[in-house]
Order: structure tokens, then sequence, then C-alpha cells
């Protein structure tokens, strides 16, 4: 993840917020992946086909963008263990259940739609966030 500009990242964030604009004008949905992940996993879900789809896409957009113009994938860096990442990826999924929404959806799209609760949402996960790192970056020497 060396090759990251800002031009790549704000291309990257138009395309979201594209994404994020065809889902909601297409089928009035929010693009929020826990609430999809998290529907497409209760059982008697009549709408879990578009919720596959979209997961799908998420999954095969970056291989095909890395066929189409002969880039490599990016190879993921873990510097923790399985285990704890395990843990913090459980953590984030209850913490979003709980929260009504993840990043994606409350940072997102929430405040694109000027949601109080999506902005109050966004600045805890954001605060949450820097607090994680200056803890384990500079109390626990992670």
């Amino acid at each position: 993840m060396h090759n990251i500009t800002p031009l790549s990242g704000l291309l990257g964030g138009a395309l979201i917020g594209l994404a994020a604009s065809a889902l909601m004008l297409l089928t009035g949905r929010i693009a929020g992946i826990s609430g999809i992940f998290g529907g497409m996993l209760q059982s008697g879900a009549r709408d879990r086909a578009w919720r596959l789809a979209f997961v799908a896409g998420l999954i095969a957009a970056p291989l095909i963008a890395a066929l189409a113009f002969s880039v490599p994938l990016p190879v993921p860096v873990m510097p923790a263990s399985l285990i704890l990442v395990a843990i913090a990826g459980l953590l984030v999924g209850f913490g979003s259940r709980m929260g009504g929404g993840c990043t994606s959806g409350h940072g997102v799209c929430g405040i694109a739609r000027l949601s109080a609760r999506s902005m109050v949402a966004t600045v805890i996960f954001m605060a949450a966030a820097i607090a994680t790192v200056a803890i384990v970056r500079h109390m626990i020497g992670g």
C-alpha cells in the first residue's frame, strides 16, 4: 500500500460516493457494509440477493481492476496475530451493530444525508481510532 497518492485517494473517494449514491437512488438503500452483511446473514431475509451481489462486487472489484489495469493486488500486512485480528474484527462487528451502522454507513452515507446521529457516530469512531492508535503505539509499544 505504498502507492496511495492524493489523486488515487480522491478517485477512490469519488467512486465510493458514486456507488453509495447509485445504491440509494436505485434501491433506496444505504451503503453501510455492516448492515448489508448483517442482513445477508439473517435467516429468511427476502432481500439477500442484492446484499450478496453487493458483497461479491466488493470482493470482485479489486480483482477486476488489477486485471484490467495490469497492476498487482495489494498484499495486506498484519503486524498482529491472527487471533488478535479476529477478536478486533468481532469487536468492530459488534460495535457497528450496536451503533446502528459502521464507518461507511455513518461516515459516507449518513454525513452526506446530514444525519446528526451519523455525525456524532463518526466523531466517536474517529476519537476511538485516535485513542486506540495512541495507546497501542505509544503506551503498549505495538
